[in-house]
């Protein structure tokens, strides 16, 4: 086997995993009901996805002698921005009240802190 053909089989293992991965995304954009779980389809299952499909399209054109980098920017730009709508979408339904508000947590002082109480 030469390294093209090692490389087109490669290019299509990985188009088929990021095309799994947003098949599921948007099953779970489809299939949940209030905002706040339908948040978390597309922001983490098709993070991956796209990840795998730009890895698809960075291999491919070093198979095909024209190497591109344009794909890793994309990426890079995809993982920066992406936690941050989810924050920010997260954050829109919680002050609409759209969503059950979280309990509060229990008392503890010492969740953040080296404040534990000596044995004695």
């Amino acid at each position: 086997m030469t390294l093209l053909i090692i490389g087109t089989y490669f290019v299509g293992i990985t188009l088929l995993i990021g095309s799994g991965f947003i098949l599921v995304g948007v099953i779970g954009l489809l299939k949940f009901n209030d905002p706040m779980t339908r948040l978390h389809a597309p922001t983490k299952v098709g993070t991956v996805g796209i990840g795998m499909l730009l890895i698809a399209s960075i291999v491919h054109s070093f198979d095909l002698g024209e190497p591109s980098t344009h794909e890793l920017l994309i990426m890079a730009f995809l993982f920066v921005t992406a936690p941050i709508s989810a924050n920010f979408i997260a954050k829109v339904n919680i002050h609409r009240r759209a969503c059950d508000t979280p309990p509060a947590p229990p008392r503890d002082d010492t969740w953040s802190t080296l404040n534990v109480e000596e044995e004695t």
